[in-house]
């Protein structure tokens, strides 16, 4: 435990379930990809080959999308698993939306499909959990930059912090449950926002990324209180 963190090295599909209710569930669990092809391009570049070695294009269980679990859930996926995901948020929640984070620098690959330059995210929710923000922060549209280099925190499939900070301002409540918390995006999020954070990773070099990005964000929030309160 962190402060307002609590972090799991572990399975989520087995852990999760034990966790109880959270207002929001905001997860990027592994994409159904072709982690095949793309010549000379994807030669250059390792980070497929990582996603292939470490399972990370097989996809996901959608059961791990609980509506008894969470008033909110947040899910990107690949292209070729929305409509399951669709499916599971028509059929589960009250209303929902899909959102997309568009990328400015998109990858120059195809790979018999369309160039990578937007990534999908389902929002949905149950009465009482709808989107928050200003109505400048309700845009199912996000251009944001990819990470590179240092900002992917050594992660092939790193979410930009302003991302997932944009994601936070749309949450409505005080506690967010990440199952596939990777490096620690949505936690470092989380704490910025003020929320109460649970994350779970069962990969140890990610997780030990995790626990050092959230004990940051941690320090920081709590220094900028600091001199909130000597400025009161």
């Amino acid at each position: 435990m962190i402060a307002t963190a609590t972090l799991y090295l572990g399975d989520a599909y087995a852990i999760r379930p034990t966790l109880g209710f959270y207002d929001a569930d905001v997860m990027d669990p592994p994409y159904l990809i072709r982690a095949t092809g793309a010549g000379k391009y994807r030669a250059r570049r390792p980070m497929m080959d990582r996603i292939l070695a470490e399972g990370l294009h097989q996809g996901f269980d959608m059961s791990i999308v609980n509506p008894l679990l969470c008033g909110a859930a947040i899910v990107f996926a690949h292209n070729d698993q929305l409509a399951e995901l669709l499916a599971v948020a028509k059929g589960n929640f009250h209303r929902h939306a899909v959102c997309v984070w568009q990328k400015t620098n998109p990858q120059p690959v195809a790979n018999k499909h369309y160039r990578p330059d937007a990534e999908f995210y389902v929002h949905a929710w149950q009465p009482g959990y709808h989107p928050a923000g200003a109505m400048a922060d309700l845009l199912r549209v996000s251009r944001i930059t990819s990470p590179r280099g240092p900002a992917r925190f050594d992660h092939p499939t790193t979410k930009p912090d302003a991302l997932m900070t944009k994601i936070l301002v749309n949450m409505r409540g005080d506690s967010v449950c990440d199952p596939f918390m990777g490096t620690g995006s949505t936690g470092v999020a989380a704490i910025a926002a003020g929320k109460r954070f649970t994350g779970i990773e069962h990969n140890p070099t990610y997780f030990e990324t995790a626990v050092r990005r959230i004990t940051a964000a941690v320090e920081a929030a709590s220094f900028s209180n600091a001199e909130m309160e000597q400025v009161a």
